[in-house]
């Protein structure tokens, strides 16, 4: 990955519908090989997917919910299940496996606090868990999908 790819891809994070004449001429390329570049980064896996980043408020779930979980359970079985689980609950849009005293990390997204609830329930009633703490987002201070592009090695 050199300059120009890292040009590229902060392009692309800023908005990935960008004509590609445009996102050539911004990186200093021509169309063609700048259309290559960005099909040899999708094809590496660099570019995961493009995407549409939508206003949590205008679609009615603008409650953040952070859910560190605890659990006695360490095994494969266990966790496949709890995976199953976790991943089938679409207010779910994030799910971390912790090191420290949580066992995992779930951003779950909701319209409200009953709605919550029930997203709660669906946790505890699927699988054995020694602690949920769920703690509300208050005021979301910063948010970016963007990542860091200066450590990306050559």
């Amino acid at each position: 990955m050199d300059n120009v790819d890292k040009k590229i891809l902060d392009s692309l994070q800023d908005d990935c519908t960008v004509p590609v004449a445009e996102l050539a001429a911004n990186v200093g390329l021509t169309a063609t090989p700048c259309w290559r570049r960005v099909q040899r980064l999708e094809e590496d896996g660099v570019i995961r997917k493009r995407v549409a980043l939508l206003d949590p408020g205008k679609v009615n779930v603008g409650v953040t919910v952070f859910v560190t979980i605890r659990t006695s359970h360490h095994d494969m079985k266990w966790l496949r299940s709890f995976t199953a689980l976790v991943t089938a609950i679409p207010e779910v849009v994030e799910f971390y496996r912790m090191s420290g005293q949580a066992d995992y990390l779930l951003r779950i997204v909701v319209p409200d606090i009953a709605a919550y609830d029930r997203v709660y329930k669906q946790l505890i009633n699927g699988t054995d868990l020694s602690d949920v703490t769920s703690s509300f987002a208050m005021e979301q201070i910063k948010y970016t999908t963007r990542l860091p592009l200066h450590h990306a090695v050559a």
